[in-house]
This record gives C-alpha cells, sequence and structure tokens, in this order.
C-alpha cells in the first residue's frame, strides 16, 4: 500500500502540467530578471567581449572557455557592488568600470605589440622612459587599438534608450538592492570556488609565479592576470614578512650543492690578463649575418668579425619586459631577469655577483659608455650596484640638439658620432690603467627605424623582366620589365637599412681602434641584446615575398619559409662574436647558448670562477639548456613551450618523458633561485649560511 502511494506521488509531480508550470515559472523569472538588469547585462557582456578580442589580436586564441568564464567572474563579482547603488545612479559606476577595463585593454594590446608581453603594475616605476621612446610607440600605433571602445560606446548607448524609456525608475519600484548583491556576488563566489578546484597543479603553479605572462592570459583573461600581478607586484615590498624562509631553503640547498669550480677546457685561461670590451649591438638580430638583398650585403662588418673571430650561432638573450636592461643584467650576473617589474629599476639595491665586480677583483677598471640619458633604466644607480667605476652618458658627449642634424638618428646620437667620440675616452683609459673591462651600447638601430633619409641610399625594390601572356610573330612570349617595392616602405626595410647604417658604424669604429692601437692585448665581445620585435608579418616578407603577385608565397610553395610550429621563437636569436686582432679563431660554435651562460665561459677564459652564475661555460662538457624567463627551455635537442606544454623536436632519437620532465625541474628551480636573490637579496643575506654548510658537509 505504501509503495503505491509513493507510485502516485511520483506520477503526480512529473505530470505534463507541472512541467509545464515548472517552466514556466523559470521562463517568467529569466524574462523578468533580464528586462530589469539589461544594464548590468550590457555591462557584463562588453566586458567578456573585449577581453576575448584582447586574446585573440595578441595571442591569436580564443579557444580556451576558462579564461571566458574568468572574465565573466571578475565582471560579476565587481559589478555586483552597483546593486548597493540606486538604479538611477548605477550607469556612472558600470560605465566606470567598463572605461577601467577598456583601458586595460588598449593598454595591454599596444604594449603587447611593442614589448610581446603584457603591461605589470609593477613597470609603473618605468613610466617616465615613455617619453625617451614615444616615437617608437606612436609608429606602431593601429586603429585596432581601439576597437576596446566598443564596449563604452554599447554602455552609452543602452543607457541613452533605457533612460528614454523610464527604465530606471520602473526598476526602482521593485528592485530590492541587498538582495541583488548577496546573490550576484554569491554566484561570482562560486564560480571562483569551481575555478580553483578544477586547476590542475601545473596551473596552480604557473598561476602562483607568473612567469610566463602570455599563458595566464591565454587560460585567466586579462583581469585574472591583472589581479594576480597586483599582487606580484607588490609581493617584494612585503618579502620580509612571506615566502623569505621558502626561499632562503631554495637558495641554500642549490649552491651549497653547486660544484665551486668550472671545469678545465681548451679555452680556460686564454685571455687571462687581456682587456676586454663589450659592445652591445641594439637589435641586431643573428639573421642578419650573411644576409643579402639585391646582392648587397646588410651586415659585412659583422659578417667580417663572424669569420674572423669565434662566432657563436646559437645565441639567445634571455630577457622580460626589461629588454635592454634585461640583457645588461643576465650579462653581468648570469641570473635571469625577473618576472614582476625589472632589476635595473625595481630591484636596484641588491647585492649580486657581476662580471663588473669579479675583473675589478682582478685589477680592472670598469666602465660603461652609453650616449643616451644616465637615469634611463635607471643605469646611472644600477650600474654602481653592479661595480662599474664609470658610466660616460650622454652628458659626456656632444649630442646634437636638433633632430634633424645628420648626428642625431633614432633616440639621439648617432652610432657613427658616439662611437668616433667614443675613442677619445678609450685611448684615456687605455693610457692609466694597466687593464680595464668595458661595456659600449649603441643607440642608432633602436626602433622605429625611421630615420630612413640618414641610414644612406640602398634601395630594395627589384627589378626584373616578366612574361605579360602576349607573344610576337615567332611565338616567343613578350616581355615588360617591371619593378615591385619589395621591402621599401615597410618595416622590415626600414629595420635592414638601420642595421646597415649600425654595420657601417661599427666598421668605421674597429677602422679606429686599430689605427689608436686599442685593439692590442683587447678582447672585443659583439652581442645583440635583443630582437627586432617585428613580428611575423614583416619576417614574412623578408622570407616569402613573391615578385609575381607581389604578395606572400603559397605555403605548398617548395621556397616558402615557415614562421610556424615555433620557428617564430626560434629565430629570435642574436649573434654573439668574441674578437681579437692577435688571436685567430674562425671558428662557429652552433651548440645553443643563452645570455646566462656569458659569464661563466668569458671567466673560464679569463681566470675566475663566478659562484651565483645559473648558466655554463658553454665549452664545459654539460648540457648546452637555455631557460627562458616565461619557463620556455630550449636544447640542442629540444623547443619546448611552457604555453602550450608541448615541443618540437630537432632530433631524430626520441624524447622519453624523463627527459622532459627533468628539463621541466632544472627550469622551475632556477627561476625559483634567481627569483629569491632579487626579491630577497639571498646573496647579502644568507651566503655566510651557504659557507657554513659548505664546512659541515667537509667535517663530516
Amino acid at each position: 500500500m505504501l509503495k503505491k502511494l509513493k507510485d502516485i506521488k511520483v506520477k503526480e509531480i512529473f505530470t505534463k502540467d507541472n512541467f509545464r508550470r515548472f517552466f514556466g515559472k523559470m521562463l517568467r523569472s529569466f524574462k523578468k530578471y533580464f528586462s530589469t538588469n539589461v544594464l548590468f547585462l550590457t555591462y557584463v557582456f562588453t566586458s567578456m567581449l573585449i577581453g576575448l578580442l584582447l586574446r585573440y589580436f595578441t595571442l591569436g586564441d580564443i579557444s580556451e572557455f576558462k579564461a571566458l568564464l574568468c572574465d565573466f567572474t571578475i565582471a560579476i563579482l565587481l559589478g555586483s557592488f552597483g546593486y548597493l547603488i540606486k538604479p538611477k545612479h548605477q550607469f556612472k559606476y558600470f560605465f566606470t568600470l567598463s572605461i577601467f577595463y577598456t583601458f586595460l585593454c588598449i593598454i595591454n594590446h599596444i604594449y603587447y605589440t611593442f614589448f610581446m608581453s603584457f603591461v605589470s603594475v609593477s613597470l609603473l616605476a618605468t613610466i617616465s622612459m615613455v617619453g625617451e621612446v614615444s616615437d617608437s610607440v606612436t609608429s606602431k600605433l593601429e586603429l585596432v587599438y581601439f576597437i576596446y571602445l566598443l564596449a563604452p560606446i554599447i554602455m552609452f548607448i543602452v543607457n541613452r534608450v533605457l533612460s528614454k524609456k523610464n527604465y530606471y525608475f520602473e526598476v526602482g519600484k521593485h528592485e530590492k538592492s541587498k538582495r541583488m548583491f548577496i546573490k550576484t556576488g554569491v554566484t561570482g563566489i562560486v564560480i571562483v570556488f569551481f575555478v580553483l578546484i578544477t586547476l590542475v597543479p601545473s596551473e596552480a603553479s604557473r598561476l602562483v609565479k607568473q612567469w610566463n605572462r602570455d599563458y595566464i592570459v591565454q587560460r585567466f583573461g586579462l583581469y585574472v592576470y591583472t589581479f594576480n600581478d597586483l599582487i606580484q607586484s607588490i609581493q617584494p615590498s612585503i618579502s620580509t614578512m612571506f615566502g623569505y624562509d621558502s626561499a632562503a631553503k631554495t637558495f641554500r640547498e642549490f649552491y651549497s650543492n653547486k660544484e665551486d669550480s668550472i671545469e678545465k677546457n681548451e679555452f680556460t685561461n686564454i685571455f687571462e690578463g687581456k682587456n676586454v670590451i663589450f659592445i652591445h649591438a641594439e637589435s641586431i638580430q643573428n639573421y642578419l649575418i650573411d644576409l643579402e638583398v639585391n646582392g648587397m650585403e646588410i651586415t659585412p662588418n659583422l659578417n667580417k668579425l663572424a669569420k674572423e673571430g669565434m662566432y657563436f650561432s646559437s645565441f639567445y638573450p634571455q630577457i622580460s619586459v626589461g629588454t635592454s636592461s634585461d640583457t645588461e643584467f643576465t650579462l653581468s650576473t648570469g641570473l635571469l631577469p625577473s618576472s614582476s617589474g625589472t632589476v635595473f629599476v625595481n630591484f636596484y639595491n641588491r647585492e649580486y655577483e657581476s662580471i663588473q665586480s669579479l675583473f675589478k677583483e682582478k685589477g680592472y677598471y670598469t666602465f660603461s659608455m652609453h650616449a643616451n640619458n644616465a637615469d634611463y633604466w635607471n643605469r646611472k644607480t644600477m650600474y654602481k650596484t653592479l661595480g662599474y667605476n664609470r658610466f660616460y652618458s650622454k652628458d659626456d658627449y656632444e649630442v646634437p640638439k636638433d633632430k634633424e642634424d645628420p648626428d642625431y638618428i633614432g633616440l639621439g646620437l648617432s652610432d657613427k658620432s658616439f662611437l668616433h667620440q667614443s675613442i677619445s675616452y678609450l685611448n684615456d683609459i687605455k693610457a692609466n690603467n694597466k687593464n680595464y673591462m668595458g661595456t659600449i651600447i649603441t643607440l642608432s638601430n633602436h626602433s622605429p627605424f625611421d630615420a630612413v633619409d640618414k641610414y644612406g641610399e640602398i634601395d630594395f625594390s627589384i627589378t626584373f623582366d616578366k612574361g605579360t601572356g602576349e607573344y610576337d610573330s615567332n611565338g616567343i612570349e613578350i616581355k615588360e620589365t617591371v619593378t615591385v617595392p619589395y621591402l621599401e616602405d615597410t618595416e622590415m626595410g626600414n629595420y635592414l637599412k638601420s642595421a646597415h647604417y649600425a654595420d657601417e658604424a661599427l666598421g668605421e669604429f674597429f677602422k679606429e681602434v686599430k689605427e689608436n692601437g686599442l685593439d692590442e692585448n683587447t678582447v672585443f665581445i659583439i652581442y645583440g641584446d635583443h630582437e627586432s620585435k617585428l613580428g611575423r608579418k614583416n619576417l614574412n616578407l623578408l622570407y616569402n615575398y613573391d615578385v609575381q603577385t607581389e604578395g606572400i608565397k603559397d605555403p605548398l610553395d617548395p621556397t616558402y619559409v615557415s614562421l610556424e610550429n615555433y620557428q617564430y621563437d626560434l629565430i629570435k636569436n642574436t649573434p654573439f662574436i668574441i674578437w681579437t686582432s692577435d688571436t685567430a679563431f674562425s671558428k662557429e660554435v652552433t651548440d645553443v647558448m643563452g645570455m646566462w651562460d656569458v659569464l661563466p665561459t668569458v671567466g673560464n677564459m679569463f681566470g675566475f670562477t663566478p659562484t651565483y652564475a645559473l648558466g655554463n661555460d658553454v665549452f664545459s662538457n654539460k648540457e648546452k639548456i637555455v631557460v627562458f624567463p616565461n619557463g620556455n627551455v630550449l636544447t640542442n635537442k629540444i623547443y619546448y613551450s611552457n604555453l602550450n606544454d608541448e615541443y618540437i623536436s630537432f632530433t631524430e632519437e626520441p624524447i622519453d618523458f624523463t627527459y622532459l620532465e627533468r628539463l621541466k625541474s632544472y627550469a622551475d628551480e632556477r627561476l625559483e633561485v634567481s627569483k629569491s636573490i632579487i626579491f630577497h637579496d639571498m646573496i647579502k643575506n644568507e651566503t655566510s649560511n651557504i659557507e657554513r654548510m659548505k664546512e659541515n658537509e667537509k667535517g663530516n
């Protein structure tokens, strides 16, 4: 009997009428919600839309559902507070949020175009430098950057329509503000909880460490990235309260187990007692070496130095958002740049072991020359930290004030004038010092590469005989002489002209160096500081231009050079050349090498051993591994993408899971160790503890 009663109740509940009433009630509830929350829903939709557009135009990927969900969550959590405001005033709140999101998207899109990274709160300290590179930034401005204005425009239009319909007055009569605030906020919190519990360990780790900004924006959206970056940016200020013990443990364990000496090889002490001058070649990429256009060498002087000296053809800078300053830091210390802010600006007041200080210990006079403002990238202060004795900056050079002057190129003094004026300083340094180590930083080849009229006459157009499709009486196709622009009036063409000019300046400099005997007993190390940041479009134009169609070749064309499947990443390498006039090398090193390998490699050649450098002497028997600040890893065998957690192989031998996991662990550990030194000043605070640990191990 009881069973029958239960069956009757179930049947009564699931009748067609009950279903109809239930769904009818739900439908009415949805209609009422949508009709009384038009402004809020418009705000949420437009916020998600521009977040999605940002991912599309920067990363080219809008397939990640979790990013869309995170954008939605942030929008409703912040938007929920709007319900605490009377309906007639809610527009001001939602519109302000919309303007804020729009501003975030525009700034990040522009910044990504220029630096291939997303904006960090910690970079606010560098805002004063924007004026120095304003031409570079404005030259890249495009209308697409302002597509994000759709959000506030749509909000404005919807508000006008609603106001005319007396919407806010009607909603105000029925809206239960506190209840809507609580319901909306709780919904957001539930989704946050859902996202957190569905995070796999690797996702959580990347979110916390924020090495790879692209990964976070791709997986979690721009708004979560911005919130996460804010936390990361204030962390150094409270580092003494949070994270120190864990970072100190990592630091002590790593260096107490690290080998103290570099194994000897054929290049050990080869340059001991010689002077050394590093030439920091602005934006010079490796594909310029031996590149010819219309039969003309783009960099004949660099080509000559590469053939005469030791040329590392697989050399990679390891920059983060600090570009040139990151290169200087990593070369000087063998550490990786900061993932939050820049070391030169945000972490200059730390103790670092540097190549400058190690040369000073050997009695060398150390200096840097750069014809830019001394405060740019905070060099004036950071150079003291690194151990330079003297910084020859803009104030030490005759720099024309008129930008139309032939000696004013790019950001200031032309390389030809700068290097010529530097000769007298080098003569003084040589006369007053037994040994010296210096860095010369060029300037003219800095983007936007628009001083075309000052680079010299270079024609990048192509003239050839083209068939007309018509034939003469003998059946021979009639041809006409055609000239196509190719690289004329393009960013790539201007870059090649700029690089050619910089190479000419370098050639004139070395001529004067030899005339003044400055090459005697001196080693010159020339390196490109970072890529030119011209993007795939320009590289496609360089490699895949079709003169017949005046467009880009079809990918099926056998001569087509693919820039997909990480080939674009791999072409970001720069030349690294060691040259002397009295030592014949003529050697090409094809092993991969990173900027962090410079200190241990050069140290071995000059007779000193760094303690804290994370790279290795490239001539040692250790595996050649380059770890990038975003967590990507390059070896002679593979290139691993931290963003997509995948790799491409350069070898026929199989790549097993354990090899990949070892590389990931290798990268993670060194990124953490470098971060601990930068954030927590570990060299100053923990060196004595490491020495004590080593003594205890010897005693045992």
